[in-house]
Order: C-alpha cells, then structure tokens, then sequence
C-alpha cells in the first residue's frame, strides 16, 4: 500500500483506496487509443465492469495510470513494477478476448505400442494475452500456462528431448493475507472495511502467527531421454516453506475445534453472508432490524445457555503412552501459557508433573519420546566464571541462565541440544548488546530490541528509536535528544502526581486518564474532573479493584453415563 501511496502522490495512478471496477470515458478513450496504436485496431473493445461485491466502495474510479501512453516510470523498483502491474491490467481490460481451441495431442513413437498424450490450449487469436506476451506480469504462469504449439493431424515430430520428473504430492497450501481475503469474498464473508480487523483480530488473539520456516530440501530425480541414451539427474527442491503464511497455532486450533463442535449453525460459510444480505434488507428499509435480532437470539441464546452449562473445556488433550520410570500416564494438552506436557493426572495422590512444549513442536505432532526428554529441563551444562549455566524453556520459549540473567535461544537451537561453548557465546553476544552504549546525567544509556522495535532504555525509560536514527551507530547528541524528546512528552502527559505514595494520573488515549501506582493502572473514563480527585479517591481506586472478585462460571464436566 505504501507503494500505491507513493504512485498516487507523484500523480502517476489515480486514488488507490477503491473497489470500484470502473473506468472513466476520458480513460476508456485514451485506452482504446493506446491498444490500436501499439497492437492494432482488432486487439481493442471497449468494456465495463460491473462490481460483485454490494459493499465495495467505489465513489472513486478503478486504480489505473492517470496516462496510460507511459508504460513504465521511473521511481523506486516496488513502485515501478507495481505500475507496469497496474498498467498491464488496466490495458488488457480493454482488448479483445483471446480465443483459445482446448486440445488434446496424442503423439505416437515408432518403437512403442503406446501413445503420448497431453492436453493444453492452442491459441487461434491471442487477444488480450499479446499484453502478457509482450510485458512481464507474472512469468512463473506463463511457464505453466498449458499453451500447445500449432500442430497439424499427421505433422511429423522429432525427438529432441524427453523429460520425466518425479513428482511428490503436497498438501494444499497455507494462506497469506492476500489469499484469504480472496477466499473470504467468494464466500461472500464480510465486507472490504472488515476484512483487515478481522486478519488483524486473529493475529492479536494468537490464533494464526505468520510462518517463519522456509521449507526443506528434498531430492528428486529426472530422467532425460536424448539422442537415444537416458541419463538420470538429481535434483534438489525446496517443500513445506510457510513463511509469510498464517499458520494456525495450538489455541486456534482448540478454539475453532470447540466452536465447530459446539456452534455448528454460526461456523457455517454461509451464516455471515446471509447476515450481510440482512443487513442490506434493513439498510434499504426491506426488513425491520428488531425483528432480524429477535429470529437471531431466540435461536441462538438457548445454545449458548446450553454450552455454558453441559459442554466440557477443550484442552486438545493426547494421551501418548506412559512414563517407563512411574507408569504414570503422559499426555500433552493445551494450558494457561501453551501447549504443555504432562505426567501422571489429579487425581493421583502424587501430584502430575508438567512441561512445556518447545516452540516448534505441537500437540498433534510430538512423540512419546519428544515428550519425556521435555522433562530432562532444565539441563547443566557446565559452568563458566563459576557459575553453572542451564538451559530451559519457559512461557517466552528456549533460553540458558547465567549468574540470574536469562538469554533466549535463536530459532532452530533447542534447549536439550545446545552445548557449553555456543551457551558461553551466546551469553557474551548478550552482555556486548546490553554494554552501555552512552551516559546522560549519571544514568547509563543501553539499547535493544523488542516486540515494538528497536529502543534505548535510559533511568528506566524505554525510548522507541524511529527510522530518522541509525540505530547501529547512535550518537551520544542522539541519545540526549531522544530522552529529552521522551522526558518532554512524559511531563505533558502529567496531570498529577502524590510522589510519597508514588501514584500519579497521566493521559490516555481517546481522552481517558490513567492512574499508576507502580505496575497496576486503572482507567478513568473520558470527561473525568482528574483535578477533584484527592489522595484518599485514588488510593480508594487501587483498594477497589484489589478487591474487586472477579465471578467466573464453575466449570462443569459432562454427566458421566
């Protein structure tokens, strides 16, 4: 998006926030002329689209070059393919259908009983794919299009090569963002302004991270039969990359798992979009909205009464076998911090002992083996400045300990693996990247780098470090202008403060205020007079939600037959 931003603000594509599918006359026409001049007047028709979607915005035009007669610009390289993407689409448009025979070639050998066959397309009249043949919109299709050569009934061929390729079976692949938002509008689910809260929301939850692995090298075989002698090559390919995907995790799949099992009508594809066409109706007056929640919730809230009620909590248990040391039965399930494992159950008199699952291992996947050398953790492995180093896993995955400080694992480096010497450089890499990188008013500056980004962390402050910094080579000026910059914003953000029992109200977002004693903050609404709370209001705040019990459902089991 940053890229279309970028064409549009240089004037080069027309406002890119659209759905719509339509073209302008004064772009119809310029179309029509561009396509006659470069492909001659046969390759040009003009249309129009109509859009499928009854959501889509489309107070603007289609996305297309504001002139079309400039194939390509000169920008930055994402920007500059994105137009040539966006001028290719925009040009076949507006050409004529490209008429395709369907054809099946049987081609018979003069040694051989049986026939080669292969079925494809040949083109008649190319049409709008002369654009494709000319440009570069996506050479990986064009490779594995299925065009066949014009050939005639009878037409001699010569042997000039022969390839046979082992092939794997894969399973279907993950979805990216891009994918399932496709997939999302042909199941008529949602509407465009939802589909990235609803991606976004998932991702927030932990139910879908973004895949990391890049896959797995897997040999195959080719045989090539040429000038009558066959030669077998080895060849290597990549399989089971998910990176850049949405990877469902453990939760989400005990989640949907419960919501499948439990709310078959609502997990239904076709649910939301018969709600959308509902919403319709009551947006053009068709239907009365009260009467639309009334058919919904008397369906919908015994079935909830129900699952509160009866249905047992989804753990995603597996029973693996049992422990050969106790006997004791070993299984894996999902926990309050993750996928974990466990030895032994409640009801023993001895109580179960537990384990976590290391971050690349999961529950419908790890072996009774993989299970009991979770509870080898954590694991000496020796020491270093006479103190002893241990590897562990814990709620924020792998890590060693060193003298109390906890360094984390690098991807791919499990904890019941590591060895002393790489623990020991690991354990130095951290104390160069904690080292002190500057000093301001006696407190030592050092940087890092967290979920948020890149920081420094100066007297307790953590300072977000922006993209107008080199974060590798930070300046002591930088570092002061960064914690001055960050002390300002902190005192504005001040309202007042009772520093001998270390509470404060500060500003929040959308207007509302926070009050912090420490750790704990509760929240006050937008409008409140902070300047009327005294120290006994404030203090009456911590006491309240101290105090505050929380009522949760008694957890009901199902009825034993």
């Amino acid at each position: 998006m940053s890229a279309a931003q970028r064409l549009y603000e240089s004037g080069n594509i027309t406002y890119m926030r659209t759905d719509s599918v339509n073209l302008s006359d004064d772009a119809l026409k310029s179309a029509e002329a561009v396509i006659s001049k470069n492909y001659g007047d046969q390759y040009s028709r003009r249309k129009k689209y109509q859009n499928k979607n009854k959501g889509a915005q489309e107070a603007h035009e289609a996305i297309r070059p504001t002139n079309l007669a400039n194939k390509e610009v000169k920008m930055e390289s994402d920007q500059s393919k994105l137009y040539k993407l966006i001028w290719l689409r925009t040009i076949a448009s507006q050409m004529s259908d490209a008429t395709l025979e369907r054809t099946t070639f049987k081609i018979g050998a003069n040694n051989y009983s049986d026939e080669f066959i292969t079925k494809g397309e040949v083109i008649k009249f190319d049409g709008f794919l002369k654009v494709y043949i000319d440009g570069t919109d996506n050479e990986e299709d064009q490779s594995n299009s299925g065009i066949l050569p014009s050939l005639n009934k009878g037409e001699d061929l010569s042997n000039l090569k022969m390839i046979a390729t082992e092939k794997f079976s894969r399973p279907p692949y993950r979805y990216s963002e891009a994918a399932l938002v496709k997939k999302m509008e042909e199941l008529g689910i949602g509407r465009p302004s939802t589909y990235a809260p609803t991606i976004t929301t998932i991702q927030n939850r932990k139910y879908v991270v973004k895949g990391t692995f890049e896959g797995s090298e897997r040999e195959y075989r080719e045989l090539v039969l040429k000038e009558g002698s066959i030669i077998t090559n080895n060849a290597v390919e990549n399989t089971g990359s998910d990176k850049g995907k949405l990877v469902p995790t453990e939760v989400g799949i005990v989640v949907t798992d419960f919501l499948v099992k439990n709310f078959q009508d609502i997990l239904n594809y076709n649910f939301t979009a018969s709600v959308e066409q509902d919403f319709d109706k009551i947006a053009s007056g068709d239907k009365k909205w009260t009467n639309f929640l009334k058919d919904f919730y008397s369906s919908f809230h015994p079935v909830v009464e129900d699952v509160q009620q009866n249905a047992a909590r989804e753990t995603g248990e597996r029973i693996l076998g049992e422990d050969p040391n106790s006997g004791r039965k070993v299984s894996v399930r999902l926990g309050k911090f993750g996928p974990m494992a466990q030895i032994g159950t409640v009801d023993e008199e001895e109580k179960p002992i537990f384990a976590g699952l290391l971050p690349d291992q999961k529950i419908s996947k790890i072996t009774l083996e993989e299970t009991l050398n979770l509870f080898k953790l954590p694991c000496y492995l020796g020491d270093f400045e006479n103190e002893k180093i241990e590897s562990n896993s814990g709620r924020f995955g792998p890590y060693v300990k060193h003298n109390s400080i906890f360094v984390s694992l690098p991807k791919g480096l499990s904890p019941l693996e590591i060895s002393l010497d790489k623990a020991i450089e690991l354990i130095l890499e951290k104390r160069k990247a904690d080292a002190p990188i500057s000093n301001y008013d006696g407190f030592d500056v050092s940087k890092g780098k967290g979920r948020f980004g890149p920081f420094i962390k100066w007297n307790g402050l953590f300072i977000n470090i922006n993209k107008n910094y080199d974060f590798d080579n930070l300046s002591n000026e930088d570092c002061a202008n960064l914690i001055e910059a960050k002390k300002k914003k902190e005192a504005e953000k001040l309202l007042r403060s009772w520093d001998e029992e270390g509470i404060r109200i500060e500003k929040a977002r959308w207007g509302r205020f926070n009050v912090i004693k420490g750790k704990v903050k509760v929240e006050l609404p937008k409008g409140t007079d902070v300047d009327k709370y005294t120290i006994d209001d404030v203090k009456a705040l911590f006491q309240k939600k101290k105090t505050k019990k929380v009522k949760k459902a008694p957890s009901k089991s199902k009825k034993q037959k």
